[in-house]
């Protein structure tokens, strides 16, 4: 049946509707792919706000250049082209059809090019682009990352806890004063050790205090002047 001048009007607009408003639009040909498997692509890709749309080359086309202002060229695209627009996530539809393309080795879905953050992307760049993991993966993989050193924390705090019930207190604080009671102990032993330096220091001093009594004959001197003093004055 024939496509009317009017239907032909309609599908472009809800091209250009949904080209504009999608974060990421790759471009697929498609060959000899079941009803299973296009129904299986197409439910992966309403898991993740994307969708899959089948129309003329020259169509799509025309949509893209009134919707993003890029030339695009599919008539050198061999099989049918189908458009994948990420509404949510840029990379998650691509992502989703290329769990297709890697199911079928590219012999039944195969990537063509790809519009990303609004530039023309070459069919190598698109491969790379939809091999990438996407937001929600990279989310769980930070989530889990942080979640490792909580799961650390528990444990540390489940075998101080038990630690704690195996010496008999209730609380850190009395764990912490049992633990430093034998060091009281140690210092009072240690004391006596204080006063047997402090005695030998005295005895030491003691032959330094006796040692200035050989100053006395200095007197001596003068008592033997005194008498020369005496016979002048007689």
């Amino acid at each position: 049946m024939a496509v009317t001048k009017q239907q032909k009007s309609d599908i472009l607009a809800g091209l250009v509707e949904q080209f504009k408003a999608a974060k990421s639009i790759g471009f697929a040909t498609t060959t000899t792919l079941t009803v299973a498997e296009f129904a299986e692509m197409r439910t992966d890709l309403r898991e993740v706000d994307a969708t899959y749309t089948v129309a003329k080359k020259t169509l799509m086309k025309l949509a893209i250049k009134q919707a993003l202002d890029i030339d695009l060229n599919l008539a050198d695209m061999p099989g049918q082209v189908g458009a994948v627009c990420s509404n949510d996530d840029a990379v998650a539809g691509l992502g989703a059809v290329n769990k297709a393309v890697k199911a079928s080795k590219g012999e039944k879905v195969e990537w063509t090019v790809c519009i990303f953050e609004g530039e023309l992307k070459s069919v190598e760049e698109t491969k790379v682009i939809a091999s990438m993991p996407s937001r929600d993966t990279l989310l769980g993989r930070l989530v889990g990352s942080m979640q490792s050193p909580l799961s650390a924390m528990a444990r540390f705090m489940d075998a101080a806890a038990k630690d704690l019930e195996a010496k008999g207190v209730t609380t850190v604080g009395e764990l912490k004063g049992a633990s430093e009671a034998p060091a009281v102990a140690e210092v009072k032993e240690e004391a006596p050790k204080v006063e047997e330096k402090k005695e030998e220091v005295a005895v030491e001093a003691a032959p330094a205090t006796e040692q200035k009594a050989p100053e006395a004959p200095t007197e001596e001197v003068k008592t033997e002047e005194t008498p020369s003093t005496e016979e002048k004055k007689d």
